[in-house]
């Protein structure tokens, strides 16, 4: 069968088929099975992702089409996102390293990053920033990459994480206005404050987390599970933000499939749903004033759970 494949997009077509034959799930990076396909090829090449489409027609070498297509068979057999076979992933038209030492980078707050966080942030002025729960810093070293003026801090409790998020800050050149530090959320982080805080911590329900599709077992499950119902990170940066955010701060939290469970928690929170160019995706905006309103609420409900 394979005989037959000469070109790229010969090769491009026969993975995307391969992978919807072997029922692969999609969502680290890329939501489709001719994306995925096209990132291994475009990798075993050493091609550029942005090739011009007359490129497909290119035909590969014997040698070339064997690593493509032990490439395959390692994302179909061993069920590894591609991400972590090639090594990369993009964030906000950044190349970032990906292994398992953090979660492949995907959340949507890459859009939010590309539009300056606007109109959510009203033009106020950002100094400081601060990514909570960075993994791999995608999200620090991106806000730092297309907001020069900003000065960032990134923190996360893994150790393996901040590793790769420190050889990410320097391969893209903000290794000097990323601070990276371990730390339990805002543990570290006494007296420190910033107009806008970030964070895509984890949110998945602990039930959930063993039913999740073979490729998320390669991640790091302290990046993936929060609690009963996926909410306790994210109660616990409501309670703490207060202490954090400047006067008019901005407060942007993810938490995904979690979103119905935090609105029925908080219903008298003014929770902003940020609308992306897919939808909505569980994440909101909430500005410093009623983050302070509701503190008193949150951290009740965080003494309940034991946080």
């Amino acid at each position: 069968m394979t005989a037959e494949l000469h070109s790229i997009i010969d090769l491009i077509r026969y993975g995307a088929s391969q992978f919807n034959r072997a029922g692969l799930t999609f969502g680290h990076g890329h939501d489709s099975p001719i994306d995925e396909a096209a990132q291994l090829v475009m990798h075993a090449l050493r091609l550029p992702p942005d090739i011009p489409p007359s490129y497909g027609q290119a035909r590969v070498t014997a040698d070339e089409k064997r690593q493509i297509l032990a490439l395959f068979e390692r994302r179909i057999e061993e069920r590894i996102p591609a991400a972590y076979l090639v090594g990369e992933a993009w964030f906000a038209g950044l190349a970032f390293r990906s292994d398992p030492r953090a979660l492949v980078p995907r959340s949507p707050i890459a859009e939010l990053i590309l539009a300056g966080f606007e109109p959510w942030l009203g033009h106020r002025p950002v100094h400081r920033a601060l990514d909570l729960c960075t993994g791999s810093g995608c999200i620090a070293i991106a806000m730092a990459v297309h907001q020069p003026h900003w000065q960032v801090d990134a923190v996360d409790l893994s150790e393996d994480a901040l590793a790769l998020a420190a050889e990410n800050a320097a391969s893209l050149g903000v290794a000097g206005r990323v601070r990276l530090l371990r730390s339990d959320l805002f543990a570290a982080l006494r007296g420190q404050r910033y107009e806008l805080i970030v964070s895509n911590p984890p949110y998945v329900p602990a039930a959930d987390v063993s039913a999740l599709p073979p490729e998320y077992g390669h991640e790091p499950a302290l990046g993936l599970a929060a609690g009963s119902d996926g909410l306790d990170l994210a109660l616990r940066i409501l309670r703490d933000a207060p202490d954090h955010l400047t006067e008019d701060g901005l407060l942007v939290v993810e938490v995904g499939d979690s979103e119905a469970a935090l609105v029925e928690l908080l219903p008298e929170v003014p929770f902003n749903w940020i609308e992306f160019k897919v939808g909505q995706m569980g994440v909101f905006a909430l500005d410093a004033g009623p983050v302070r309103d509701a503190r008193e609420r949150v951290a009740a409900l965080c003494v309940a759970r034991g946080l």
